[in-house]
């Protein structure tokens, strides 16, 4: 099958349903016109059509190699990253004093989206450094500025994060390496796990972002500090010198994303330690790398929903093709493709609103934190409203891409679970989002313990308003096609703020495992919500010819998926309670 961007359906989620039209109206990002996101976002559909798909295959059969501390990419891949640095797909967001084009995040997303879709193993390079440079941009000083930005921003650099450690996990508290002071820099010794490029032979430099300890460091996650530490030492004027004492010492056999090298980094091995630089105030490390780690989160949720998207392309090609039995009510006849028969055409409908839905969600988390970042009267809102949004952006859209490429598996039959088709390597892929960058369990939480009582509850209720006007607007369209959505989202949006204030309570009696026993279902039920309020409000927007589509779209959903939502947020608060109890017969 052949990978094809659909510029038309992501340019329209980006620009009307996410708002990022509505955001250069309030003068956000107004020298970028819409003409000219149509314009880019077709360029980078060309470049991942082109260079990038036709990779994918090929990296997951033939993985990165580690010898003698040396890490080498796939076939292909140097050369599709040279003709990626040379298109300045890098420097899109990048601040223009240091060479970026200090264009919205949210077109970045976008890009994002089609990069993932292509290749998924090749992307995620770029997203980390992206996520390096706006940590750097926030927090560190002006000469490491000065020093590392341009060649990040230009790519010919490329950033990791480093947070994991074999005995800590998620519980980046319990880590370990400690950064010894010598002089005005630092020496870190230490070792880190799961470190997606720690090591790779694409770029001149790698810049890793490395979580620590200074000798004073107070226990716990108040006692981290950040550091950069360089593959190669910088020069004053810029040029490399001597090799750090840092080195990739084992790479993972992974269940997918072979061709992305994920490294176990030794820091300090050889003995003089591995040359940092303190970024930010000591102890406030975890602060610092949060800036990386938000953007990645939203980035990772871009991940799973475009991985869904490339396994729904390809399953519906298949579904096309492949004949198999007669049609409904025939006695006679050829077979049909099986996409004429009703549970095939249910599974690729499904496959397709999902991935709408978490397109969605992604893209106007992304346009909120460019309305934040600009500043002005209503920053405080924006951001706010990211902060919301970012754990669900995250959770349920990898959760989607999981969902979407199993069951693009099943519309392949027996020629879904057998490599040749390709449909197994999508599922493969798509399984490690939920887990990194926060598993999944971990946005939850968040979600329930910080962002729903937000303000006292404000910046929650505010949101569930704007998707009630949705609703209203859906009622008052005079379309019969939407007012059985209008009538699913009102019961939804109801459900959710009423679990959300049943959870609220029971935090504030002190009953914490009860809420977070079902942060999860609450989460679920959060994003299907907000999914559904956008496939409503594109059936709103959509342009004339595409509306009956759109329309069409939004109301499976709303029987399919909505629906849901009472259930979920009865699990939520209800079953809370049931989980802890039947938690005490695991080891029984």
């Amino acid at each position: 099958m052949t990978y094809q961007a659909q510029v038309e359906d992501i340019v329209f989620a980006l620009e009307k349903v996410a708002g990022l039209g509505a955001a250069r109206d309030a003068g956000i990002g107004a020298d970028l016109g819409a003409e000219d996101v149509r314009a880019i976002v077709g360029e980078a559909a060309r470049f991942a059509e082109t260079t990038l798909a036709p990779l994918n295959a090929v990296g997951d059969r033939e993985p990165t190699r580690l010898e003698n501390g040396v890490v080498t990419t796939a076939p292909g891949w140097r050369e599709a990253y040279r003709l990626w640095i040379d298109g300045g797909w890098g420097t899109l967001t990048g601040n223009v004093e240091h060479g970026g084009q200090g264009l919205p995040m949210a077109l970045q997303t976008a890009l994002c989206d089609i990069w993932n879709q292509a290749n998924a193993s090749f992307a995620l390079n770029p997203i980390l450094t992206v996520g390096a440079i706006e940590a750097l941009e926030a927090h560190a000083s002006e000469e490491l500025k000065a020093l590392y930005l341009p060649n990040l921003i230009a790519g010919t650099w490329t950033g990791t994060m480093n947070l994991t450690e074999p005995q800590a996990g998620s519980d980046v508290g319990a880590l370990k390496t400690r950064a010894v002071p010598d002089g005005d820099r630092y020496r870190l010794f230490g070792q880190k796990i799961f470190i997606s490029y720690g090591e790779h032979d694409l770029s001149d430099n790698i810049v890793h972002l490395v979580l620590a300890r200074l000798p004073d460091a107070p226990d716990g996650t108040r006692g981290i500090s950040l550091f950069l530490v360089p593959k190669f030492l910088v020069e004053a004027d810029g040029t490399l010198g001597a090799r750090n004492d840092v080195t990739c010492v084992g790479l993972e056999h992974k269940l997918g994303i072979h061709a992305s090298p994920t490294c176990t980094m030794a820091y300090g091995d050889k003995g003089e330690g591995a040359i940092g630089y303190l970024i930010g105030a000591p102890h406030q490390g975890l602060r610092a790398m949060f800036t990386m780690m938000n953007n990645a989160r939203v980035q990772v949720g871009v991940q799973g929903m475009a991985i869904a998207e490339r396994a729904r392309q390809q399953a519906l090609a298949f579904a096309k093709e492949r004949r198999q039995g007669r049609a409904s009510g025939a006695t006679s006849g050829d077979s049909v493709p099986i996409i004429a028969h009703p549970d095939v055409a249910r599974m690729l409908l499904s496959m397709q609103v999902l991935t709408e839905a978490a397109r969605f969600i992604c893209y106007s988390c992304a346009v909120a934190i460019d309305r934040a970042c600009a500043g002005g009267s209503d920053a405080a809102f924006w951001q706010a409203r990211a902060d919301l949004l970012t754990p669900i952006a995250k959770a349920f859209s990898t959760d989607i891409g999981v969902e979407v490429a199993s069951i693009g598996i099943q519309v392949h039959g027996g020629m879904g679970f057998v490599e040749e088709t390709g449909a197994a390597q999508y599922y493969r892929d798509a399984r490690v989002f939920p887990i990194y960058e926060g598993t999944n369990g971990i946005q939850a939480i968040d979600l329930v313990r910080r962002k729903i009582g937000l303000e006292d509850g404000r910046v929650l209720t505010a949101y569930l308003d704007e998707l009630s006007e949705i609703a209203h607007r859906a009622r008052g369209a005079n379309r019969l096609e939407l007012s059985g959505l209008a009538q699913r989202l009102d019961v939804a949006i109801e459900a959710v703020a009423s679990a959300a204030h049943a959870l609220q309570e029971k935090m504030a009696r002190g009953e914490l495992d009860e809420a977070l026993a079902g942060a999860t279902p609450f989460l679920r039920a959060m994003g299907t919500t907000a999914g559904g309020a956008y496939l409503c409000n594109a059936a709103l927007l959509a342009s004339k010819g595409n509306e009956g589509r759109r329309a069409a779209l939004a109301q499976f959903y709303a029987e399919a998926m909505l629906v849901t939502v009472p259930a979920l947020t009865s699990a939520a608060v209800d079953g809370a309670s049931d989980v802890l109890a039947a938690a005490a017969y695991l080891e029984a």
